[in-house]
C-alpha cells in the first residue's frame, strides 16, 4: 500500500497540536508545590473537567480505529459495551468510591493495605504496573503504525512524537497537565468524530438513511447473537464480561481513581462517572455509525480502500485519501491526541503508585514534599522513556501484539476479585485470594489453550474463580477468624475507620 502524502499544511497542524499540549505543561509547571498537587492536581478539579479527562485517558487511538474496523468487516455488536458503562456507573458510585473517599487515598491500593495488609498492597500493585507498563508500549505503537503507513510520515517520528511530547508535559505540569490536556483531546476526538459522520453522510449514497439501509440490507445492524453458545459471540457474554472488566477499569484501576480523587466531593465523582457513562454510549454508537458509513462508501466506490487492507487502517486511510487537505491533518490530530491522552495518564498513575504503594511504605524515615516531588517527576520521566522504549520494542514483533494483549488482560480479574472480596466480605484473607487468583489464571490459560471456549468468557470465569475459590480457602478449618478493621466492608462502611 503506497501512502498518501501529507501535506505541508497536516504538518503544520499536526505541529500546533503537539506545541499546544506541550504549552499546558509548561503553564502548570510553576504549580506543582507538593506531590498531592503534582499527583491528584491539589484535589480541587472541576467534576466534569475530570470527567472529560477520564473517557479521553481510557479511550485509546486503538478503540478509535478499531471500533470502526469491526462495524465495518462484522456489526454493532460492540454497541452492548455502551449499555454494560450505563449499568456500571451506579455500582461504582455506591460501591467503590465511598470507601476512597473516607480513606482519602491517593492510589485505590492503599484501600487493599487497609483491608489486607501491605503483602497484598504489593501483589495488586505490582501485577497493575506490570500490565500498565505493557499496555503502554501497545496504545503508542499500534496507532503510530497505522498513521505511518496510510500517511507517510515515519514511524519513529510518530513514536517519539507521542511517547516524548506526552512524557515531557506530564512531567512539567503532573496531574493538572493530564488532565487539560486530556480537556484538549477530548474535545479534538469528538469534533473528529462528528466531522466524519458528516463527511460520510455526505458522500455515501442516500446519506444516514441510505448507510442504514445498506448496512441492514448487508446484516451489520444485527447485534451479536442472544442464544448462548460456549464457543461463539454471545450478546449476554459480552455484555456481563465488559460488565466486570468496566467495574476493574472505573472501579479499581489507578488511572480512573486518581483522576476521581482529584474531585473534592461524592457527589462530583458520582457525576463524573455518569458523564462518562453517557458519553461512552455516544462515542461507541458514533464510531460504529462510521464504520457502517465506511461500508456504504466503499462500495459505492470500489477504489477507496486497497484490497486486504487491515480494519484499524480503514479510518486514517479514508482521513489522509477521501478527506480535504487540512481537515485530514486535524483528524490524524484527533488520532494522535486520543494515543497521548492514554500514554499520559499511564505514566502518571505508574509514578504513583510505585511512589504511594512501594517507596514510601518502605521508608525508615519520611522524606520532605520538595524531595518526593522531584522523585515523582524524575519516576515519570524514566517511565515515560521507558514506555516509549518499549513501543520501540513491540515494533520488531507486530505478530505478538494480539496474544501479548490477551496476556497481560488475564490480571485484571484476579485484580477486581481481591476488591470485591475486600469490599463485599468480612472474612476473606490475603491466602484466600492468592489461591483464587492462581486458580483463575490456571483455569484461563487452560481454557484458552486446550478447549474452544470463546474468549469472551474468560473473564467473568476468571472472576468467578478468583471470588469463588478466594473466599472458599479464607474459610479454611484452623483459620482464626479476624473480622476486617470496622470501615472496610459494606457491613460496617459507616462506622468510622480504625
Amino acid at each position: 500500500m503506497e501512502p498518501a502524502p501529507f501535506s505541508p499544511l497536516n504538518y503544520a497542524i499536526l505541529g500546533a497540536y503537539l506545541l499546544a499540549m506541550l504549552g499546558i505543561g509548561l503553564l502548570f509547571a510553576r504549580k506543582q508545590k507538593t506531590t498531592e498537587d503534582f499527583f491528584l492536581a491539589g484535589r480541587k478539579m472541576p467534576w466534569l473537567i475530570v470527567g472529560m479527562s477520564m473517557y479521553a485517558s481510557l479511550t485509546s487511538a486503538v478503540t478509535f480505529m478499531a471500533l470502526p474496523g469491526t462495524a465495518y468487516r462484522e456489526n454493532i455488536a460492540f454497541l452492548v459495551v455502551g449499555l454494560a458503562s450505563v449499568a456500571v456507573a451506579p455500582v461504582l458510585v455506591a460501591l467503590f468510591y465511598p470507601f476512597y473517599h473516607r480513606l482519602r487515598v491517593t492510589t485505590s491500593y492503599e484501600y487493599i493495605a487497609h483491608r489486607f495488609g501491605p503483602r497484598a498492597r504489593a501483589a495488586a500493585a505490582g501485577l497493575f504496573i506490570l500490565a500498565r507498563l505493557g499496555w503502554l508500549g501497545l496504545v503508542i505503537y499500534a496507532p503510530s503504525l497505522a498513521l505511518s503507513v496510510v500517511s507517510g510520515i515515519p514511524l519513529s517520528a510518530c513514536l517519539l512524537a507521542m511517547g516524548g511530547l506526552a512524557t515531557l508535559y506530564t512531567v512539567l505540569g503532573g496531574l493538572a497537565a493530564d488532565i487539560w490536556t486530556d480537556v484538549v483531546q477530548f474535545v479534538l476526538m469528538l469534533g473528529g468524530l462528528a466531522w466524519l459522520i458528516v463527511a460520510l453522510a455526505d458522500r455515501a449514497p442516500g446519506g444516514v438513511a441510505g448507510i442504514l439501509d445498506f448496512a441492514r440490507a448487508r446484516g451489520h445492524l444485527r447485534l451479536a447473537d442472544g442464544r448462548l453458545s460456549l464457543t461463539a459471540m454471545s450478546g449476554w457474554i459480552v455484555g456481563l464480561g465488559y460488565f466486570f472488566q468496566l467495574m476493574q477499569d472505573y472501579g479499581t484501576d489507578q488511572t480512573t481513581v486518581q483522576r476521581m480523587m482529584a474531585i473534592p466531593s461524592s457527589r462530583g465523582v458520582a457525576r463524573a462517572l455518569f458523564f462518562n457513562a453517557a458519553v461512552d454510549v455516544v462515542v461507541i454508537g458514533a464510531l460504529l455509525f462510521i464504520g457502517l458509513g465506511l461500508f456504504a462508501c466503499q462500495a459505492a466506490d470500489p477504489a477507496l480502500f486497497p484490497e486486504g487492507l487491515p480494519s484499524d487502517r480503514l479510518l486514517p486511510t479514508f482521513i489522509i485519501r477521501a478527506l480535504p487537505n487540512g481537515v485530514s491533518g486535524l483528524l490524524i490530530a484527533a488520532l494522535f491526541a486520543a494515543a497521548m491522552s492514554s500514554m499520559d495518564s499511564g505514566i502518571s498513575c505508574v509514578s504513583t503508585v510505585v511512589l504511594h504503594d512501594f517507596i514510601r511504605p518502605a521508608r525508615k524515615i519520611p522524606a520532605t514534599e520538595a524531595h518526593d516531588l522531584r522523585l515523582a517527576r524524575i519516576l515519570t520521566f524514566a517511565l515515560g522513556a521507558f514506555a516509549t522504549a518499549m513501543a520501540f520494542y513491540v515494533s520488531r514483533f507486530e505478530h505478538l501484539i494480539e496474544a501479548y494483549s490477551a496476556i497481560i488482560s488475564l490480571f485484571s480479574a484476579p485484580i477486581l476479585g481481591l476488591f470485591l472480596l475486600g469490599m463485599l466480605t468480612r472474612r476473606a484473607d490475603f491466602i484466600g485470594w492468592l489461591a483464587g487468583a492462581l486458580a483463575a489464571i490456571a483455569a484461563t490459560h487452560v481454557a484458552d489453550a486446550y478447549t474452544p471456549l470463546h474468549f469472551s468468557y474468560f473473564f467473568p470465569l476468571a472472576l468467578f474463580l478468583t471470588v469463588a475459590v478466594g473466599y472458599a480457602v479464607s474459610l479454611r478449618p484452623g483459620r482464626p477468624f479476624a473480622a476486617a478493621h470496622s470501615g472496610l466492608t459494606i457491613w460496617d462502611r459507616r462506622t468510622p475507620p480504625l
